[in-house]
């Protein structure tokens, strides 16, 4: 049976001829089960009650095409279809949402009449933000009873692993070296049960640390139609992926800010309220990011409970337009440290979007709070991006990690301490030292270099340079964990020696350090306005890195790090091409460097794949995930095969 209305027509679905898929959310529309189809002027055809939505938006685009309409369906509150169904959607889906389809492929469940989302959206905020969802007693970490709990103690995660690697095995007696360099390399256990999917599983829980996480998103005017779509598909595909005992907030930032969410644990009615949420985003005025990142603290900070890991993932696409007054009362820079949430560090994962992002600031605010910064350059890796990030923060297995290390020889002396941007200290006498490692993912890796100056020494045939110790917080069981016996790191000291082999290991890291020194010397030299410079740094330094053994050995990290840097070589051709991605790609390698973990970041080759540097197993099975996980059309990307680095052969 068909109606016409002026040149619009709609039916209900009973002819084969009809396109087979509604264009806005993808899902079949089969004759015979009695929902509307409208077919536009522009022949393309929606579910009535899905595209009755977008006009009640004032969007009169076709969703598919973008071609205008003159005429549009008539929109009626009335539930005239079998059952009682309403023909209007009642999840109020804004323009856009051709791209926003997982809402609808989750169960609806009866929502409390008192908890329905409109109220968040137009209620006024509360002055404190402590109205977040008690967690599941199992996970409950109060202060108070953050040791008391035992009952995931039969859960604990296995132990982390320490190596040692001296620069060489053997120096002769009668020779001192100094800036004799020691790694110490780091790898954290599996996740519980030994498996990826294991901890990403809603029905097994309690095989890795649940998470409280704030999303903060910009939805400016310069997200208009495609960028604020991508997003919202992104954040369903971060939604599905959070379990029952894992809690989301989400705050949406643009001239100001809201919190369109607050702490909510993701239980099926709690999931299908946050994609309501998100949703319900609809682009508009400035890019205030201070605001948006001082809610998200604001949430953080006024939160009555706290799962064990806690995280911030900050999106923008633009230019923070708002500055915040520093102490000194200066307004020429933004004080992002006073905005990040007090007490202990909670990490900001910012995602610099496409090319007009204001990648300097949001370099900033992932560094100072201990997070990464990366730069979506390719629109559609936007859901690969967070699904990379979200990959290492569901599979946290260590906390707190800190390494302490001491001089096992009386007349030797620690020299240096390189570890990016990682805490560290020395004691005045330079015989002691630390490095606060933080949190690790599941088998996420951290090399650190120590040098020390080794004295002459002809009473022995063996010398200790230093013991290894390391302590750590067990996410799950709340213990703290100290490895027994310290790692004790010895070399040989014989009256002669021949030709000495130097570490392939020491080497790599040695590289790896080289390179981000000389990026950050190249950005520097940028942004003074000597890009002729910059390139040549970096071009000095690719020739160094492979005249190395370990280059010359065909190590995977020295082959990425000179093609990373004939990357920014090239991104550094002139102003123009700088300003628009260089810049953002630099400090997305110096953020994955100097943390030694994944960023999202594409290359000019293939900008829809990432940058598989220091990406976990975990990491790489969420990227997949997202890779495939398509909701009506197959993936157009090639996949690319995730490898990350860097990987160690056996101590020696």
């Amino acid at each position: 049976m068909y109606f016409r209305l002026g040149r619009v027509v709609f039916s209900l679905a009973c002819s084969s001829k009809l396109q087979r898929t509604c264009s806005i959310c993808l899902t079949a529309m089969k004759p015979g089960q009695g929902h509307a189809i409208f077919t536009a002027e522009c022949s393309h055809s929606f579910h009535f009650h899905c595209i009755t939505s977008n006009v009640k938006h004032g969007n009169q685009i076709c969703p598919v095409c973008r071609g205008k309409w003159k005429e549009i369906p008539f929109q009626s509150p009335a539930s005239d279809l079998p059952n009682g169904r309403s023909r209007i959607n009642p999840a109020d889906w804004p323009r856009d949402d051709a791209w926003t389809t997982v809402v609808r492929r989750l169960p609806s469940p009866r929502l409390d009449p008192t908890r329905q989302i409109s109220s968040l959206f137009h209620a006024s905020e509360p002055g404190t933000f402590d109205d977040d969802e008690v967690l599941d007693l199992q996970h409950e970490t109060t202060e108070e009873n953050f040791f008391a709990n035992d009952a995931t103690k039969n859960n604990s995660i296995g132990a982390i692993e320490v190596k040692t690697y001296p620069e060489v095995s053997a120096v002769p007696r009668a020779t001192c070296h100094n800036n004799f360099a020691i790694l110490i390399h780091l790898k954290a256990p599996h996740p519980s049960g030994g498996r990826s999917e294991t901890m990403f599983s809603p029905t097994t829980q309690n095989s890795r640390a649940p998470v409280d996480l704030v999303t903060v998103l910009d939805v400016s005017g310069s997200m208009a139609g495609t960028k604020i779509a991508l997003l919202k598909r992104a954040m369903g595909f971060v939604i599905q992926h959070l379990g029952p005992s894992d809690r989301l907030s989400v705050i949406a930032f643009s001239s100001t800010a809201r919190r369109l969410f607050p702490l909510r644990r993701m239980t099926e009615t709690g999931r299908q309220e946050a994609l309501q949420a998100v949703n319900s985003l609809t682009s508009n005025g400035g890019t205030n990011i201070a605001e948006g990142l001082r809610k998200a603290a604001k949430v953080i900070g006024d939160r009555k409970w706290k799962n064990p890991v806690g995280s911030i993932i900050l999106l923008s696409d633009g230019q923070d337009t708002y500055t915040v007054t520093s102490p000194s009362g200066a307004h020429s820079r933004t004080d992002y440290r006073s905005l990040l949430p007090a007490g202990p560090c909670i990490p900001v994962h910012a995602f610099g979007f496409g090319a007009d992002h204001d990648a300097s600031s949001m370099h900033s605010i992932s560094d100072i709070s201990g997070g990464t910064f990366s730069f979506i350059e390719a629109e559609g890796v936007i859901q690969d991006a967070f699904a990379q990030c979200i990959g290492g923060l569901l599979s946290v297995v260590v906390q707190e990690a800190c390494l302490k290390f001491q001089c096992a020889h009386p007349n030797l002396v620690i020299n240096s301490i390189k570890a990016g941007s990682y805490r560290t200290s020395m004691a005045a006498d330079a015989k002691t030292g630390s490095i606060d490692a933080g949190d690790l993912y599941a088998e996420e890796e951290r090399d650190f270099l120590v040098t020390v100056n080794v004295p002459v020494d002809e009473s022995c045939d063996e010398m200790s340079l230093l013991e290894v110790q390391c302590i750590y917080r067990d996410p799950i069981s709340k213990e703290i964990v100290s490895l027994e016996e310290a790692n004790e790191v010895k070399i040989q000291r014989p009256t002669i020696i021949g030709q000495t082999v130097v570490s392939m290991e020491v080497d790599r890291q040695r590289n790896r350090l080289r390179a981000a020194e000389a990026m950050a010397e190249a950005r520097s030299a940028a942004e003074h306005g000597d890009l002729t410079a910059a390139v040549s740094l970096l071009e000095s330094c690719r020739r160094a890195l492979s005249e190395t053994i370990s280059a010359q050995a065909g190590d995977r990290l020295c082959i990425a790090l000179c093609a990373e840097l004939k990357e920014m070589q090239e991104r550094m051709a002139n102003r123009r091409v700088y300003e628009s991605s260089g810049r953002a790609y630099v400090l997305s390698g110096l953020s994955s460097h100097s943390w030694q973990r994944a960023t999202a970041r594409g290359d000019s080759t293939n900008s829809t794949s990432l940058v598989q540097a220091y990406q976990t197993p975990t990491m790489t099975d969420m990227v997949t995930r997202s890779q495939t996980m398509f909701f009506g059309n197959p993936p157009q990307r090639k996949l690319r095969q995730t490898q990350s680095f860097p990987a160690h052969p056996e101590a020696r």
